[in-house]
């Protein structure tokens, strides 16, 4: 057996103009109000994707606590962000939406319609289960979905991140890809067809949509809290995709990257290399992020999608009385107990 590199989704990047503002939203409509780090700093090992300048940032990365990934928030402040020049279409080069999790589907849905400042499309089913699609009040896409592997309960109707919908120019070389990192992994659908759940402006255009399910398994520290890890790949066949992170920087608006929450750094950084896919950042050691620290690396997909790696060194579990989790002096990797992890929800910021 083939024991995992990588656990789930540990947060997806969201670029904004204003991070607080943004984290408010999304902690009042979509429950991310446990907040992991509130950190401002120089992005120094980022240049590479920054126009060869250090650039300075503010961050903020929040939990769910009903389970699944976190988001991490993201402002420039030595630069004013730049938005997509056009508007980003399913199948476009990257990642185009989120998929957020819903122990009830319909519930979600309702709740969704009455957020004055997001738009959504028709509950419907995917070819996996029930959801729909909308978009953010900053115009990022998102599905919200069914989902087996849960956490907790909130008073939230939405769960955290489930995994991502990212647009690809060749399936196969994603595949290739896309299962090497979370090997073990399972297609659960693999299917070319004009599907009527997509929300693209142009009608009758035929995708080739494929699904890698990653099922949450014993493995990993924060494996139960993340839960089932989903990639939705999705080929444009009838227009030519269009990258959305052209000609602007990382840490701009949109899905400036996906973190996935890695077990064995250095394991991984063999396999991938092994097979063609070298990391292009690597801290090498531990990096601070305000009271979390870990390794993080970055390693770019066949189209060159950013795909952020964080093998997690030092958590916050209670700030207020400094208590404060060294995961270096663990000597496996079974989860964390649930108890621990809920202490975590003592942090919950309220609106």
């Amino acid at each position: 057996m083939t024991l995992p590199l990588i656990s789930a989704v540990q947060q997806v990047g969201v670029g904004v103009s204003n991070v607080s503002e943004a984290w408010q939203w999304y902690r009042r409509v979509m429950g991310f109000d446990v907040p992991i780090f509130n950190d401002q700093a120089e992005a120094k090992l980022m240049i590479d994707y920054t126009g060869g300048k250090v650039q300075s940032r503010h961050a903020v990365m929040a939990l769910n606590m009903a389970g699944g990934g976190g988001l991490e928030i993201w402002q420039f402040t030595s630069r004013t962000p730049q938005a997509c020049a056009f508007q980003p279409e399913p199948g476009d080069l990257g990642i185009y939406a989120i998929r957020f999790k819903a122990p009830d589907v319909t519930k979600a849905y309702h709740w969704m319609q009455q957020q004055p400042n997001a738009r959504v499309e028709p509950l419907g089913k995917f070819p996996d289960g029930q959801g729909f699609w909308g978009i953010d009040p900053y115009g990022n896409a998102f599905q919200i979905t069914e989902d087996s592997s849960w956490f907790g309960r909130t008073d939230n109707p939405i769960g955290g991140v489930a995994g991502v919908v990212m647009g690809v120019s060749d399936m196969d070389q994603s595949l290739s890809f896309y299962q090497t990192l979370m090997d073990p992994c399972e297609i659960v659908y693999d299917k070319t067809d004009v599907f009527e759940d997509i929300p693209a402006s142009v009608p009758n255009q035929r995708f080739r949509r494929v699904v890698l399910r990653k099922k949450v398994s014993a493995h990993g520290a924060f494996s139960q809290l993340l839960g089932n890890l989903h990639v939705e790949l999705l080929q444009a066949l009838d227009r030519e995709p269009r990258k959305l992170f052209a000609d602007r920087y990382w840490g701009d608006c949109g899905f400036i990257h996906v973190c996935f929450d890695t077990l064995d750094m250095a394991a991984l950084k063999k396999r991938l290399s092994g097979n063609g896919y070298p990391f292009t950042v690597d801290s090498g050691g531990s990096f601070g992020m305000e009271s979390a620290a870990g390794r993080f690396a970055y390693v770019e997909d066949p189209d060159g999608t950013l795909i952020e790696l964080v093998e997690t060194h030092k958590l916050p579990i209670l700030k207020k009385i400094g208590w404060y989790l060294d995961l270096q002096k663990r000597k496996h990797q079974h989860p964390l107990p649930n108890w621990m992890l809920r202490m975590m929800s003592l942090n919950r910021v309220r609106d």
